[in-house]
């Protein structure tokens, strides 16, 4: 895993910005890794000859991992009409809290936690279109010229910079940003309840407008359409526990931020990310798709690979600078 990008010209130390980029573009470590490792095939695809005359192999690189992660989004649309239920992002574990013995060659390793690979945040990228959201990821978080960014998308720089203007106003008009150490406090007071199975704390710690959004995958059993309303939420979360006699929760960073992973007789069964404003959860994303938990084994023994996309080919992509 991860060994395309090992050669001894300058391609070689592009793969972890490569997969930064590829996966906040398309919300799976796994259609990433795909993705690069198609940029790389291309790239050493090429005569030597060719490769010696392009000046900047990072530049040519991206331009190849952007327009493969654009037509893995056309695609992805119709993927997500068949898919049983709601499609979340896959979550990220911080290695330095949850060890899982897969060493380097695990792609979560290469990805960096920041701000744009919360959950909330991914989840916006997701109603953008496919060219608004390279548009968007490239400049606003990676810092691409929109000069650069045409090249990806076949568009002019002043279309590519109204699409990230116009991204940029779903994203503003979305976040409720807090801090991790309020964050923090708000979901052990969840988890508290929760294990407590005490439904009018929850009801307080929720905001009456909140969302519970969760991803099964048609795989597991779970809601296949969002939870409305604090109340509601609060009754469906203590009727899980009921239903789950040995559920342990975690106080886990989550894509980032804080969350809760909960696991049963050993193994995790989901990953929950929140979002909080003004001291109360508006939003509960809980992954429970297996094949997406497989970076949250602790004995390294998941499902890695499985419910992988292909990385879809970008036409013209041979050409790029």
């Amino acid at each position: 895993m991860g060994t395309a990008g090992t050669g001894a010209d300058g391609a070689a130390g592009e793969w972890r910005r490569l997969m930064n980029v590829a996966y906040r573009l398309l919300g799976s470590p796994a259609e990433s890794e795909d993705a690069v490792q198609e940029a790389y095939a291309r790239w050493y695809a090429l005569p030597r000859s060719r490769r010696d005359e392009i000046v900047s192999p990072g530049a040519w690189l991206t331009t190849v991992t952007g327009r493969i992660c654009l037509d893995v989004l056309g695609s992805a649309r119709a993927r997500r009409e068949r898919y049983v239920g709601a499609w979340l992002p896959d979550p990220l574990p911080d290695r330095a809290e949850w060890d899982t013995g897969r060493g380097g060659a695990d792609p979560v390793d290469q990805l960096v936690l920041d701000e744009s690979v919360t959950m909330a945040f991914l989840v916006v990228l997701e109603s953008m279109t496919p060219a608004e959201r390279v548009a968007f990821v490239l400049h606003d978080v990676f810092r691409y010229p929109f000069a650069e960014i045409a090249g990806i998308l076949g568009r002019t720089p002043a279309a590519c910079k109204q699409l990230a203007a116009s991204a940029r106003r779903r994203v503003r008009g979305a976040r409720t940003p807090v801090t991790a150490a309020g964050q923090a406090d708000v979901v052990r007071q969840v988890k508290e309840a929760w294990e407590t199975k005490n439904i009018a704390a929850l009801v307080d710690l929720l905001d009456p407008a909140a969302v519970m959004t969760a991803d099964g995958g048609g795989l597991v059993g779970t809601v296949l359409r969002p939870v409305e309303g604090g109340a509601q939420i609060a009754r469906y979360m203590v009727a899980i526990a009921d239903r789950a006699p040995g559920l342990e929760l975690l106080e886990r960073s989550v894509s980032g931020v804080p969350g809760l992973v909960a696991r049963r007789a050993g193994a995790v069964v989901t990953v929950a990310s929140f979002e909080v404003a003004d001291g109360r959860v508006t939003r509960i994303w809980a992954v429970r798709n297996p094949e997406k938990l497989w970076p949250w084994a602790q004995d390294g023994a998941g499902q890695e690979g499985a419910g992988r996309g292909a990385g879809g080919e970008a036409g013209g992509a041979s050409t790029a600078r």
